[in-house]
């Protein structure tokens, strides 16, 4: 494997991995947020607050697709 689609299978794997831990960090922020200040936690804010987990997971498992495909465009 050659520099161009290295480096671009580790942008994947890092941004993927970015998400994943942002997605995570806002979630357990909320819920931590609301148990301080005694509200009730909203499911639906609290998945809101993961969907940058759900989008970070399948660019993780499909991170060698999305590199060749950007290693393509950019050639």
């Amino acid at each position: 494997m050659d520099a161009p689609p290295r480096g671009a299978l580790i942008l994947v794997r890092f941004v993927a991995a970015g998400l994943i831990g942002l997605g995570c960090l806002d979630s357990g922020l909320y819920i931590v947020d609301c148990l301080v200040r005694h509200q009730t936690i909203l499911p639906w804010r609290a998945m809101l607050e993961l969907v940058p987990f759900f989008v970070g997971i399948p660019l993780l498992i499909k991170s060698r697709v999305v590199a060749d495909w950007i290693s393509e465009i950019l050639d």
